[in-house]
């Protein structure tokens, strides 16, 4: 009986792939980017009877396609290839169903293990990839344990999600690049942090006088965006848009510690027993609206007010249609306003109290507390002050407060402009807060944006979106914005977006493919800088109605043909094994190890069933 599965090879990238030819692959294949097929029993390594796995992509990644259906053919299967153009071509067949294997690239831009799983392992997860009881018990155990236990409880979950059940495939871990016109920019004011997003109030040109006068031009390869409502998109389109436009109460830095530096939060402080989290705000951040195009102050604080709504709105999946962060900020039980001064002697989990360590470093000590935000007068010692309180025990939800996901929006422009019923909603008539349509060109919509952080979008089109400085930022600091205007060109492909960084039409280049380095490094007006990442490439089954669904050999089967170390080489050595998601951030232990004989004997036992 012949078995037919298809496989959906999908690119999510928060940074670029590099795309990626062979000497083999392009005389093998020069139409790789329409429908094709090369079976086993072309190669003469399997039979007519061979299971058929149809590989659906993007162009980005042909040659991970191309590596892939090589080791796939080498091990009885059939391959075909369909290749598509764009991220919206392939996302229509991925919501459609049209797949039984995808390729997924997810990054852990919380820089914590609960994240790298809860979202992907968990039946309940916003990106859930299958629904397991087993899995779900052991990442809610994980989450409630401290480092030095942790780590087998991992383990645990690896074995069972990738060995024992074959749910997903690990291919890599990549390495973090980005090149830099030093001529055009301050290279010592770009960060390339390893999970949060671009700082780009840091960033300064190397001739301070065009601040004002000159944008600051930057490139993602997605121009469709989810949403601007930070707590409905979680993906490459707007995690550094979003991340740029609201700020948080806590950030993370290069190595994913987390701090109050640049953030609401002069302060933070966890009370002893690790269920309840205080957050000292500070004063001088204003909303910023869009008026003719320019930014303008809107005389609205960011305040506690706004802080409860947002993070209450963000752990709750019925807040707004098609919520797709909730999961990340499930944990919190509470958030609250702080009223009575004498609550914040309670002790600190790290010794003294929570008052002390909200007071560390500040210029005037906390003598009243308000919950009005028109209140509040931070030189006079006049605070408000954030609580939340965990459901358990759970440190890590600094982590999912760092996110952009719990970006804070104003309360009162969101409720003036989500007024339709969620259950309702109807995207063809209801316009949410953070709809991309009321910021692109041609459309009759106005520009509803309240940005809490340091910039703040004017417009988009097909081809770039402009942002302009809030202008009531932490003004008169060192996280003012320095520059007032950024472009982010979308282009797609990584050498386009490589020779715009070369000729002087971008300035900066997230996501350097592996294989073009040493054209950035023999570059005399580029500078390339790298650190490791919490990025991870895999493949991941379609657990719904297909025969790889139901089939543990199959799945597992596939898992064993795909060769790691073979896809390393032909980076130069710039990947890393990967067992899963968390491999960047707990050592487990496991690895995986292609084994032709016991792609054999699964395909014997798939067949005897």
């Amino acid at each position: 009986m012949k078995k037919r599965i298809v496989l959906l090879m999908a690119f999510i990238a928060l940074v670029l792939a590099g795309c990626l030819n062979t000497e083999s692959d392009v005389k093998e294949d020069d139409s790789s980017t329409d429908s094709t097929s090369e079976t086993a029993e072309d190669k003469g390594t399997g039979t007519a009877s061979a299971p058929t796995i149809e590989i659906l992509g993007m162009s980005t990644s042909e040659d991970d396609l191309n590596i892939l259906r090589d080791q796939l053919t080498k091990n009885g299967f059939n391959v075909e290839l369909n290749i598509q153009p764009d991220y919206g071509s392939f996302t229509s067949q991925k919501e459609a169903g049209n797949y039984d294997l995808a390729l997924n690239s997810w990054t852990t831009v919380t820089g914590n293990p609960d994240y790298a799983v809860r979202s992907l392992f968990t039946s309940d997860g916003d990106n859930s990839l299958f629904a397991d009881e087993k899995a779900d018990e052991l990442v809610n155990k994980a989450s409630t344990q401290l480092q030095d236990e942790y780590t087998e409880t991992y383990k645990e979950l690896e074995q069972h999600v990738v060995f024992d059940q074959a749910y997903i495939v690990p291919l890599y871990v990549s390495y973090k690049a980005q090149a830099v016109n030093h001529e055009v920019i301050d290279e010592s004011t770009v960060r390339l942090p390893k999970s949060r997003a671009a700082v780009w109030e840091d960033y300064d040109f190397v001739d301070e006088s065009k601040r004002d006068s000159e944008p600051l031009i930057l490139q993602q390869a997605i121009g469709a965006l989810t949403s601007l409502d930070p707590i409905k998109g979680n993906d490459g389109s707007i995690n550094t848009l979003n991340t740029n436009m609201y700020v948080r109460l806590v950030n993370l830095t290069d190595d994913d510690q987390v701090v109050s530096d640049g953030s609401l939060s002069l302060n933070h402080a966890i009370a002893e027993g690790n269920e309840d989290y205080y957050f000292l705000l500070r004063d001088d951040i204003n909303f910023a609206a869009v008026e003719d195009m320019e930014a303008v102050d809107t005389g609205e604080r960011v305040g506690a007010e706004d802080v409860v709504f947002s993070l209450e709105r963000a752990k709750d999946k019925d807040s707004v249609p098609d919520h797709r962060t909730y999961s990340l900020h499930e944990s919190m039980k509470e958030i609250s306003i702080v009223s009575d001064l004498s609550e914040l002697d309670t002790a600190a989990t790290d010794g003294g109290t929570v008052r002390e360590k909200l007071e560390e470093g500040i210029d005037n000590e906390i003598t009243e507390l308000v919950t009005d935000k028109t209140q509040v007068d931070n030189e006079s010692g006049v605070y408000q002050v954030v609580k939340v309180t965990t459901e358990n025990p759970f440190p890590q939800v600094l982590n999912y407060l760092a996110h952009q996901s719990a970006g804070i929006v104003s309360k009162d422009q969101v409720e003036s402009i989500n007024t339709y019923d969620v259950e309702d909603y109807d995207v063809n008539t209801d316009i949410a807060y953070g709809d991309q349509r009321t910021v692109t060109e041609g459309n009759s919509y106005d520009n509803t944006l309240y940005a809490s952080g340091p910039y703040i979008m004017t417009h988009k089109n097909d081809y770039e979106a402009h942002f302009v400085k809030n202008p009531a930022y932490m003004p008169g600091t060192e996280k003012e914005p320095k520059i007032s205007e950024v472009i982010v060109k979308f282009i797609q492909d990584p050498d386009s977006a490589l020779s715009a960084l070369r000729n002087g039409e971008i300035h900066i280049l997230n996501g350097v493919p592996e294989t073009k380095y040493d054209i950035v490094e023999e570059d005399d007006k580029l500078t390339l800088q790298q650190n490791e990442s919490n990025g991870v490439s895999y493949l991941a089954f379609n657990m719904d109605n297909r025969e790889v669904s139901s089939s543990v050999p199959l799945r597992q089967a596939v898992l064993y043909s795909v060769n790691q170390e073979e896809i390393i080489s032909f980076y130069q050595g710039n990947k890393m094994n990967a067992v899963s998601t968390v491999t960047p951030l707990v050592d487990t232990g496991l690895s995986l190890e292609a084994d032709s004989e016991k792609v054999k004997e699964l395909l014997s036992e798939y067949d005897g069933n």
